[in-house]
């Protein structure tokens, strides 16, 4: 089999992930799914052939898949501007509390005023959550699109109009804060890749000239000229200086180097000039392996997060089949009017939604890793992360480092 990697802008927290695994199931010729959410990378094992067909699927339940050639560093996201991101989930909100207002003021829920302030709020801040839990609907996935979609469309059939407007405004909000935080953490391992520099100082035929560091090969030879950061790894057969190797190793001392020395990229150049000859290009090289173990890190769960995933695996159809024996049993025992015992079912849904358990934990861990990876310090997975709450001491030299000065 061979691996695919598809770049989906719009997979941002496990309700995607499901969504996709439910689709991709029953495909014929699908071995191994591999999810990177904090790059927003899906990678598949499949037979050889199949990626035009893996690119209709993703489209179909709205993923926006991009083939990623092997090897291709991840493109850089387009970044909406703040008033494109933003203003239109706060122009949902003011109307939806509008609509909210207005009701309690004239107890008139179902006025045609406020019916047109919930539709203008739904419309803005509602859509994509309509369409998440319409194409949930489609793959026969019970998550929280689909939950908070069957929600909305019953208060709406009730005449709750700003009901159903506030609720889908605190989800956007809500969805919107942990896309938020999600784009934290990946600009942190952007900020590991970016220590290496883009281009580098190699040695032609003619001299000395600048290149992408991307086209630096093995055994080609590289200068670095003082306080410059090295593009790659190699072995120095010329020169000699001190190298700040604290990006990677944390101990902040330099370290002399000189013909024969090894020297790693992203590290700093002293006061003199190296030579040196490339033993690994940049996607090989040490920093390359430290920031693809933080990327892979995220992937390994933590205990809490097996255990909440395993939890809403159960929970979300033990609510959905609560709500609807809420919605049934009482009406048809002579215990109330239907509408209000559906209205009760609805209330149900939204609140027991699982969304902030089934969110918090992968959030939480990716957020640690990547903090812990912007001040240098490399965490092995989310299992080591929780294992550090029951440390009661630690021991330090009088440095203050834990480590023996090399990766």
């Amino acid at each position: 089999m061979q691996k695919t990697t598809f770049a989906i802008t719009k997979m941002d927290c496990p309700t995607e992930e499901q969504l996709i695994r439910n689709r991709l199931r029953s495909f014929e010729g699908i071995g191994a799914l591999s999810f990177d959410l904090m790059q927003r990378e899906l990678t598949v094992a499949h037979e050889p052939g199949r990626e035009a067909a893996l690119l209709e699927a993703l489209a179909g339940i709205g993923m926006d898949p991009v083939l990623r050639a092997e090897g291709a560093p991840p493109a850089p996201e387009a970044r909406a501007s703040w008033a494109r991101a933003w203003l239109p989930l706060a122009a949902s909100g003011v109307l939806a509390a509008a609509a909210e207002a207005l009701a309690w003021t004239s107890s008139e829920e179902g006025s045609a005023v406020v019916a047109a302030l919930a539709v203008a709020s739904l419309a803005l801040g509602g859509r994509e959550m309509l369409l998440k839990g319409w194409r949930a609907l489609r793959t026969f996935t019970l998550n929280i699109n689909f939950l908070m979609t069957l929600a909305v469309a019953g208060a709406v059939a009730l005449g709750e109009w700003p009901e159903a407007a506030m609720v889908t405004f605190l989800f956007a909000l809500a969805e919107k804060i942990e896309g938020y935080s999600l784009d934290r953490a990946r600009t942190a391992i952007r900020s590991l890749m970016a220590l290496a520099p883009e281009s580098a100082l190699v040695e032609t035929g003619s001299g000395w000239a600048l290149r992408p560091a991307a086209d630096v090969r093995e055994g080609d030879r590289v200068r670095v000229r003082p306080g410059d950061r090295l593009p790659v790894d190699g072995v120095v057969y010329a020169g000699a200086s001190t190298v700040n190797e604290a990006p990677l190793t944390g101990e902040s001392a330099p370290v002399a180097k000189r013909a024969g020395d090894r020297v790693l990229a992203g590290t700093i150049n002293g006061r003199g000039v190296l030579d040196f000859e490339v033993t690994a290009d940049g996607r090989r090289s040490t920093l390359a392996r430290v920031v693809e173990a933080v990327k892979q890190a995220q992937a390994q769960k933590a205990p809490t997060q097996r255990f909440v995933d395993v939890f809403a695996r159960y929970y979300t159809p033990a609510v959905v089949a609560a709500a609807l024996l809420v919605a049934v049993g009482p009406p048809l025992a002579g215990l109330g009017p239907w509408s209000v015992w559906v209205y009760k079912a609805l209330v149900l849904l939204v609140i027991a939604c699982p969304c902030a358990l089934v969110i918090s934990t992968p959030v939480t861990v990716v957020s640690g890793l990547a903090s812990a990876a912007r001040r240098g310090i490399l965490v092995k997975g989310g299992r080591y992360l929780e294992a550090g709450a029951a440390l009661k001491a630690i021991a330090f030299d009088k440095t203050g480092t834990l480590t023996h000065g090399v990766p």
